[in-house]
């Protein structure tokens, strides 16, 4: 029994391995090269204009990947819309409503791609893509994109439910990662990006899962999602010690200790709001976190050495940023003869 449950862990870790290099070999950097040369540059066109009307476009797209992602894996299910009381999508679901945003956004590329090359590419590519362009243009480095996902015909409402939440333990947060083949370093690098920053209703950041790191180096978060590190931080009825003295006196001027104020956005990154870079890890080392979830990442001693490293070193983070996108990117995606080319991303064919 004790050799069984030994050979467990490694026999599990073989397969997770093994299926997500057999998934990615299914994928294929050229795969649209013949049958829709010009996808690239209409998404591009297509979230170049979003961005430049509304720079928190940016951290919104990033977000939407990820919510997408983190929900049975890549197959743009948040995408589809609720159709009376025979079809359940996402979008209604906790982490998604009044908070996701960008569905706009794919759904016009989606439609000038089918004016290109009908019933060709998914609408779960066009997602991907979108998030790759929109990072890149806030300041990300520009990653390679395998491509050839296709699109799922379910929903799980319930599943995003259960998205990754700044209230979370990075205890939980770490789990989760996990479970969708992802590790400790992918949290910290993509937690802007996750959830974190999903659940958080607007939270808009440029990578909005990851746990709250580098994704979070651009986008907005509302003030009932930080106010209790201003006032009553572990019902001390006093302010987070932690948190640097003048940073503290400014965020307590911009969310007073009243309801009419939860939902004023403050910037996660004051320093440079719009931009895609590292300066969210140095206010992590000055103590200039925003969000208690991020603040963690800065002194569990799973995650402090990488956001120090990434406080001094920016090409490291936008390195190991966009090979977490890619991993992200591949969790669970449906290939070959599974699922189906939506002709419109809002409803299955």
């Amino acid at each position: 029994m004790e050799q069984k449950a030994f050979k467990r862990p490694f026999v599990n870790l073989f397969y997770i391995f093994f299926l997500s290099h057999l998934v990615f070999c299914q994928l294929d950097y050229r795969f649209y090269d013949s049958t829709c040369p010009s996808l690239t540059r209409i998404v591009r066109y297509g979230v170049w204009p979003a961005i430049a009307n509304d720079t928190r476009m940016a951290a919104s797209l990033v977000r939407l990947h990820f919510h997408d992602c983190f929900v049975n894996g890549c197959d743009a299910s948040i995408l589809l819309d609720d159709i009376d009381s025979t079809f359940v999508g996402e979008k209604t679901a906790r982490s998604n409503q009044n908070s996701v945003r960008g569905y706009e956004i794919i759904d016009k590329i989606k439609a000038n791609v089918e004016k290109a090359c009908p019933s060709t590419v998914s609408c779960t590519d066009i997602l991907t893509l979108a998030a790759r362009e929109a990072a890149n243009i806030a300041g990300a480095s520009y990653w390679m994109v395998p491509l050839g996902r296709r699109d799922g015909r379910t929903a799980n409402k319930t599943a995003a439910n259960e998205l990754p939440s700044p209230f979370e333990s990075l205890d939980n947060i770490i789990a989760k990662f996990n479970a969708k083949g992802l590790d400790t370093k992918d949290v910290v690098v993509l937690s802007g990006m996750l959830s974190f920053n999903a659940i958080i209703i607007n939270l808009l950041i440029i990578f909005s899962y990851m746990l709250n790191t580098g994704a979070h180096t651009i986008g907005f978060a509302q003030c009932f999602t930080f106010k209790q590190r201003l006032f009553n931080f572990g019902g001390s009825g006093k302010p987070d010690p932690d948190l640097e003295a003048s940073l503290l006196k400014g965020l307590q001027t911009m969310c007073p200790d009243q309801v009419d104020s939860d939902t004023t956005l403050v910037p996660l990154d004051s320093v440079t709001t719009n931009r895609f870079d590292n300066s969210y890890y140095r206010n992590l080392v000055n103590s200039s976190g925003l969000l208690q979830s991020d603040h963690v990442l800065s002194t569990d001693n799973r995650t402090a050495s990488m956001v120090l490293s990434y406080s001094r070193y920016p090409y490291l983070f936008l390195k190991d940023f966009g090979a977490s996108m890619v991993k992200m990117a591949n969790i669970g995606v449906l290939t070959g003869q599974d699922g189906e080319i939506r002709k419109n991303c809002k409803v299955v064919n």
